[in-house]
């Protein structure tokens, strides 16, 4: 990717309400931008999109989706005392990813707003579905953490109450549905396209409940011809292959985001901080036969890692969005057991294991969510997936409000208009 240029001055502010109401001071209007310039922006979004979350933003749903625990330490060496001890209103895991996808709103409508002043052409139509696709994956990242959050479209001059969350999931959707008919055609995983938007929206439209477009749309992409299943040893290894359909480069020249060091250990030969490990059960459940399972787990000295994000300290791995192991996963659920059990089979013999014959719906669905436990391990999906279908409390072991991420503190000490979610409330 080329060299990051900011037009717009990013503000260290935090609040999402502050962030989003401020004019940078040395910046071009949006009116006066060539398209230049608008390609320029465009540029430091992806730049702000890949590293303003953060590793929390990243790795929440794994950290508090009950397979990892903290290494060493007694007060977290359980999934369910990880949880109690993140998840909570002042927290840094809370509150960084908060304020990330907040500065990147800040960046990425300032860049639609510049888009849409353009003049008619077929660049600017791809301009703006690149900028739709972002600001649908930023609240793709809110929505499913707090449910119902500020949706803010440009400067505003006025404290910005939360969406209801029906609504926000439309808006999510709806951001995806311009990005599918405006955004470039798909030439490369780095880069934005129609393929990566269709993704989210089947995302999306699985977190909706809309389970038969969610089915047609990852339909369309396994069989587009563009996309084809890979080895773990090619995707999380850095290898040319086809299953990728957006993934952040992560260049070492654009900024400093090692996901890999947070689960290796010093003792590795690429180094590592050793934050968080697999528990024995997420070992366990990788067989010796499944492909998937030396890129996913390994054992170091005595010490079980996560590892998919092979660099350590070393180096810099990419961040994984959307993929077509996912889409097979998506495909499954959406159509149910009559239809679906073909796809989820079909994925599970590319990845060396055995067919399942499960007998009602019921068993279908935990078929179908013990392969996405399997094929996206470490990528950012359990938390979500248990949440989504009702079944964390009791997998987890935790108390209802951990379903829903809580406001942090100090937005609701700078947005009057915000209120904190009711499950949490109830608790303070």
């Amino acid at each position: 990717m080329k060299k990051i240029v900011f037009i717009l001055l990013v503000l260290a502010a935090t609040s999402c309400d502050k962030l989003l109401t401020q004019y940078p001071h040395n910046a071009k209007t949006v009116d006066k931008m060539t398209e230049a310039d608008v390609e320029l922006l465009m540029t430091g979004a992806y730049n702000i999109a890949q590293y303003k979350p953060t590793f929390n933003g990243y790795a929440l749903f794994d950290i508090i989706g009950g397979d990892l625990i903290r290494p060493g330490a007694t007060s977290t060496n359980t999934p369910a005392l990880v949880i109690q001890g993140a998840i909570a209103p002042g927290q840094s895991i809370v509150s960084s990813p908060w304020n990330g996808y907040y500065a990147g709103l800040y960046q990425i409508n300032n860049f639609i707003i510049a888009a849409e002043k353009l003049p008619d052409s077929p660049r600017k139509t791809e301009l703006c579905g690149t900028g739709y696709f972002f600001r649908g994956l930023y609240y793709y990242y809110l929505v499913t953490r707090w449910r119902n959050v500020p949706i803010v479209t440009g400067p505003v001059d006025y404290d910005v109450p939360q969406t209801p969350e029906a609504e926000a999931w439309e808006f999510v959707a709806g951001e995806f549905r311009k990005a599918v008919e405006m955004a470039p055609d798909f030439t490369d995983k780095n880069y934005v396209s129609k393929d990566a938007a269709k993704a989210l929206l089947a995302r999306t439209y699985l977190a909706m409940g809309k389970k038969t477009e969610a089915a047609a749309l990852a339909e369309e992409l396994i069989t587009c011809g563009r996309f084809a299943l890979a080895d773990f040893s090619q995707i999380f290894r850095g290898k040319a292959n086809h299953e990728e359909i957006f993934t952040f480069p992560n260049l070492l020249n654009e900024g400093s985001f090692n996901i890999g060091s947070y689960y290796y250990t010093k003792e590795s030969d690429v180094g590592g901080s050793y934050t968080f490990c697999p528990t024995q059960q997420a070992m366990d459940m990788f067989v010796h036969y499944d492909k998937r399972t030396p890129y996913s787990v390994s054992i170091q000295g005595s010490n079980n890692v996560v590892n998919k994000y092979y660099q350590g300290d070393a180096g810099q791995d990419p961040i994984y969005i959307t993929r077509l192991g996912e889409m097979y996963l998506i495909s499954a659920e959406g159509q149910g057991l009559a239809r679906g059990i073909d796809r989820l089979n079909q994925l599970r013999r590319f990845r060396g294991l055995e067919d399942v014959h499960p007998g009602s719906e019921s068993s279908f669905l935990n078929a179908v969510l013990n392969e996405r436990r399997l094929e996206l391990f470490g990528e950012g999906f359990r938390w979500y997936d248990l949440v989504r279908t009702g079944k964390f409390e009791s997998t987890v072991g935790v108390e209802t409000k951990y379903t829903v991420l809580p406001i942090p503190s100090r937005e609701l000490t700078l947005n009057k208009a915000l209120e904190q979610h009711p499950l949490w409330k109830a608790t303070q």
